[in-house]
């Protein structure tokens, strides 16, 4: 055999290593130890900061749930709390139109500007895009608020009228009922076989979607039609600020998020996919399509969910051009002037030490704020798990 040229005392010495002499200089040891801490410290603040915020919003909370009258909280007028009418629909349905329209405007608008940059700009392209997208989403919330107030409700949403907004309604209901019916159909080209419970979910969330479409068309047609004064009124924009203004203004400050979140999870399929895509003939459109965004729909869905909390939870646009001072009629158009959650905390509390008003008026925002918390908590939850549930691994 060759001589590698180890002899016993070289063995020896080998044999000798132990845990002690591989665990390197004490000094090393220490300032690793310290690093640990000192991040241990760090998370275990974040942790204590939450559950402090938690507390003091749970405290206040509770002593609004033990003493508040509850007739006072539903069937209302509106929230009036200083005179101690506490009617949470109105905040609720107010936040509910300002989401949905807002993510109206983000949720195209983003995704097909994740899709161009991620699928179609170039280099060149992207580099010049992409830093003007993220300028937008480091305009001022305020900024939005007076531009949506002096701007979007005068030369867009008043201008449009009664009318343009029913065609735009209607528009819409048609255009829903056709995506339900491409889903159908795509439904009905699919194997054969599925599990029987498959099938079952499938009619009945296709059933549900046609009904939705159905009650939207038989709910347009009565509202342009009604002799009801409080239906009729319905399309009929007010000035002075109204939901829909706030509603597109917190659209516009979404697109940012809901593009940036969106483009990094189409940026992060492997392009083998695509290649592949490409090798068996299927244009660009197809492959994005078919491909690339189901491949996405994980990071997609998040986007959207962070785009939901961002638009529920956004105060200062809403407060400027959302057309209510710190009380608010009850009202379910876009048209009229209407408060969200979050406004009515903002504008309540404006400029004073201790709320003034009834008894309970203080704790009433920290009662609107537990509400919040726990609707964007639940999002978040629902988000987690559907993520978890379609996430695709390569």
């Amino acid at each position: 055999m060759t001589d590698v040229g180890i002899n016993a005392p070289e063995l020896g010495r080998v044999s000798e290593i132990s845990i002690e002499t591989l665990a390197g200089p004490k000094k090393r040891a220490r300032k690793e130890a310290a690093i640990r801490s000192f991040f241990f410290f760090a998370a275990s603040v974040s942790v204590l900061i939450s559950v402090l915020i938690v507390g003091s919003l749970m405290k206040e909370t509770w002593t609004f749930v033990s003493e508040v009258d509850w007739s006072v909280t539903w069937g209302e007028i509106g929230w009036f709390p200083r005179q101690g009418l506490y009617d949470m629909p109105t905040l609720l349905v107010s936040s509910l139109i300002v989401t949905i329209v807002a993510m109206l405007v983000a949720g195209p608008l983003g995704l097909g500007s994740a899709i161009y940059l991620s699928e179609y700009a170039s280099k060149r392209t992207r580099k010049f895009l992409k830093p003007i997208l993220e300028v937008l989403a480091g305009v001022p919330s305020v900024v939005l608020g007076f531009f949506a107030l002096v701007f979007i409700s005068p030369q867009v949403i008043e201008r449009i009228g009664r009318n343009g907004w029913l065609v735009i309604g209607a528009l819409i209901i048609v255009v829903y009922l056709m995506l339900v019916l491409g889903w159908a159909r795509q439904l009905v080209r699919r194997e054969a076989g599925t599990e029987l419970s498959t099938q079952v979910k499938r009619v009945m969330v296709l059933t549900l979607l046609v009904a939705s479409a159905l009650i939207l068309i038989w709910w347009v047609n009565g509202v342009a039609g009604s002799s009801d004064p409080e239906a009729a009124n319905f399309f009929t924009v007010k000035g002075s600020g109204q939901l829909a203004a706030a509603a597109v203004g917190v659209g516009i400050l979404t697109i940012p998020l809901v593009a940036s979140v969106s483009e990094d999870a189409l940026a992060s399929v492997p392009d083998e996919l695509r290649q592949a895509s490409a090798g068996l003939g299927a244009r660009k459109m197809t492959t994005t399509v078919q491909v690339v965004l189901p491949a996405a729909v994980s990071g997609i869905v998040a986007a959207f969910i962070i785009g939901v909390s961002r638009a529920m939870g956004e105060t200062m646009v809403v407060f400027l051009a959302g057309g209510a001072a710190d009380q608010a009629e009850f009202t379910a158009s876009p048209f009229d002037g209407g408060m969200t959650m979050t406004a009515a905390m903002a504008s309540l509390a404006t400029g004073t030490d201790s709320v003034v008003g009834e008894a309970l008026t203080f704790q009433s925002l920290f009662f609107v704020g537990s509400v919040l918390f726990l609707i964007t908590l639940a999002l978040n939850i629902v988000a987690s798990r559907f993520v978890n549930r379609v996430r695709e691994k390569y």
